[in-house]
């Protein structure tokens, strides 16, 4: 574990940038379906149509996503923020925080409280992901004196038993290659949970549904066109669930 906390300056920003998550997905997507309609004004009939068709739909698919990662999900997880009941004392823990979207808002709430973001800093999961811009997005959002960033696998928390009231994770866990491991990352979350502590993972349909089966608890809700990242098929759910006390 490290904790990123230096003397060495952060970038100045007048306003928190959260970047694009996963963005070579909506990148290639967009090429292709650029690339599809461009062929189609080049091509006869039928064949004209079909590739016309498979242009638009995924530059749509496309705008969609990029809709989701820079503004959809920041209004709803600002409003299962404002939902979740916090006193704004809490230790809130955010798995997998990247450039710390989820995790500013929350400390925003946070007025005598603390915010910890944990991550490994891939640019492969959001781009330009590095601890730096997450304490240069907190500065900027007026935050950074209850925010705090810890590079650390979330298989493998590096705090103890009950240390939090809120653990949220945010399609961070589904990077975990395997089952097991995701299912560890669950179980971490649910040990540094204080009893009553809440749990909110919001992930793509069919993980949720296997960490609420694991867990054996949880309540599963939809949320919404908001956060599709290009369509319903691939929608996400946020799990709620509450450590017995």
């Amino acid at each position: 574990m490290s904790k990123n906390r230096d003397d060495s300056p952060l970038p100045r920003l007048q306003w928190p940038r959260y970047g694009i998550d996963a963005p070579a997905f909506p990148a290639v997507l967009g090429a292709v379906g650029t690339a599809c309609c461009l062929a189609a004004g080049r091509r006869r009939r039928p064949g004209r149509n079909a590739m016309a068709t498979a242009g638009a739909v995924m530059l749509a698919n496309t705008g969609v996503y990029l809709h989701t990662t820079l503004s959809g999900k920041l209004r709803i997880w600002r409003r299962q923020l404002d939902q979740a009941g916090l006193k704004g004392d809490e230790q809130l823990l955010d798995l997998g925080c990247g450039r710390g979207a989820v995790l500013i808002e929350a400390a925003k709430r946070l007025p005598t409280g603390r915010a910890v973001g944990v991550d490994l800093w891939s640019a492969q999961d959001q781009n330009g992901n590095r601890p730096e811009t997450t304490l240069a997005n907190a500065a900027a959002a007026g935050v950074a004196d209850r925010v705090d960033v810890h590079t650390a696998d979330m298989t493998a928390l590096p705090f103890a038993d009950g240390s939090f009231d809120v653990v949220t994770s945010a399609l961070a866990i589904h990077n975990i290659p395997s089952f097991e491991g995701r299912y560890r990352a669950v179980d971490e979350a649910m040990r540094v949970l204080r009893p009553g502590g809440q749990l909110l993972v919001a992930d793509f349909w069919p993980m949720a549904r296997k960490y609420a089966a694991h867990l054996g608890q949880g309540t599963l809700r939809g949320l919404g066109p908001g956060y599709w990242y290009g369509g319903p098929w691939l929608g996400v759910t946020l799990l709620r669930a509450v450590k017995e006390r």
